[in-house]
């Protein structure tokens, strides 16, 4: 139940940050376009989409890792019997989990850092810590998501019937 929320969450959350995205770069084009007199009072808005751009890639971390869009080489792991696989399974899991959890102190120290240094952006003039935030937030999301694959509660290793039912169809024709 908690799963379903946070990846409802989450997907709320990317959505409505694209579709900001897409709504203001629009904004700026066409006030650029058709009344360019009034275009520097707009360019705030590029700073913004960059910034909320740093939050779409890192907050999708998780979310892509547990639907199985992260790149993996999987000619040697296939290869591996199905004991030496989990092993293996295990191994890439606990490793990402620990990896994402050192991004995580290190994205907290560059918040608090770069905070205490009282840089701010040029445009919109907010303190620049706020850009770390985005990191830390992702690799926090990707981290409990090799946690929940360590532990068993989802399988991301396991063949995906839509994407090996694709790729039946795109071999058939």
């Amino acid at each position: 139940m908690l799963l379903h929320i946070l990846r409802t969450t989450e997907r709320i959350f990317l959505v409505t940050i694209f579709l900001l995205m897409v709504g203001l770069f629009t904004l700026g084009v066409a006030v650029r376009e058709f009344s360019p007199q009034h275009a520097s009072d707009f360019a705030w808005i590029e700073e913004v989409v960059q910034m909320l751009n740093l939050f779409l890639v890192f907050c999708a971390l998780g979310l892509a890792l547990e639907r199985k869009r992260h790149v993996g080489v999987t000619t040697f792991r296939d290869a591996l019997s199905i004991k030496k696989r989990k092993i293996v399974f295990r191994l890439i899991d606990s490793i990402g989990l620990l990896f994402s959890i050192y991004l995580v102190t290190l994205g907290v120290q560059m918040v608090q850092f770069v905070l205490a240094s009282g840089q701010r952006s040029a445009t919109l003039n907010i303190p620049m810590g706020w850009i770390y935030i985005a990191p830390t937030i992702g690799f926090a999301l990707l981290a409990l998501r090799y946690a929940l694959s360590l532990a068993g509660v989802i399988d991301r290793f396991s063949p995906d019937p839509a994407s090996a039912e694709h790729a039946y169809e795109e071999g058939a024709a």
